[in-house]
């Protein structure tokens, strides 16, 4: 292993499975200790089982500010310090026309894709502020947040929000040495994408477009996410990189 990441403590948000497990698995082989964070602790505490004393679950709510000043103490009273954030948790209640969305499902993927990235968001960029420390703050949004999204346009303008979001953050950050960046996956084969990974009709079409032709795996997104936490990425704010496969190439 290449510990890229020694020495550093880590927040990964929605680390109970799928993307953000991937993450926070990686950050831990790369010298992390990494704080995971979701909803249902039970998940959670499966995956810091695997992880060892470089882990610790906080079940947190992160479109609930007292849960993310919770996750924060959490994780200074553990390990003194943060310097990279993974903001992963996300929901996506509603498929269908935009026209026929209801507003509870609105909020509460506002809730969650948007209030809950940047209340993490601020909280470590606070912090790392405070510490006069530079820093990382990664995004997970989405390649339907740069195009049209039709059957998923909440979900979509959430992830184009995040992707404005990281731009003006890191350009208010920066002279900080606070780096932001955002990974903009593809469709990836997890629990959270089953609805459309299981639907023939809708893969042929992903896989027929995505110039690998395949849909992306967990492990493919956290590659982007140990590269932009790491100082090899030193050099790289403000970006939002596609980890598609080459679906938006075409």
């Amino acid at each position: 292993m290449t510990q890229r990441l020694e020495g550093k403590v880590a927040i990964v948000t929605g680390a109970s499975r799928g993307i953000g497990e991937a993450i926070a698995v990686a950050m831990a082989q790369e010298g992390a200790k990494v704080v995971l964070a979701a909803r249902k602790l039970e998940a959670l505490q499966a995956v810091a089982e695997r992880l060892g004393d470089a882990a610790l679950a906080v079940p947190c709510h992160t479109g609930k500010e007292e849960d993310v000043q919770a996750l924060m103490r959490a994780t200074l009273d553990r390990f003194g310090h943060v310097d990279i954030l993974v903001n992963n948790a996300a929901t996506n209640p509603y498929f269908g026309p935009m026209m026929n969305v209801e507003w509870g499902a609105w909020d509460k993927t506002f809730e969650v894709n948007l209030k809950g990235y940047f209340s993490c968001a601020r909280a470590v960029a606070k912090h790392l502020l405070d510490r006069k420390a530079p820093g990382s703050l990664v995004n997970v949004t989405s390649v339907l947040g740069q195009m049209a999204a039709p059957l998923q346009g909440v979900y979509g303008m959430t992830k184009a929000a995040v992707i404005s979001m990281t731009q003006t953050l890191a350009a208010e950050l920066g002279p900080r040495g606070i780096r932001v960046n955002a990974i903009a996956p593809g469709l990836v084969e997890t629990r959270f994408a089953s609805a459309l990974t299981s639907n023939a009709e809708i893969s042929k079409m992903v896989i027929d477009r995505t110039a690998l032709k395949r849909f992306a795996q967990p492990d493919d997104i956290a590659g982007a996410a140990v590269f932009l936490a790491s100082d090899e990425s030193r050099y790289v704010t403000g970006q939002t990189l596609a980890v598609d496969g080459g679906w938006t190439i075409t």
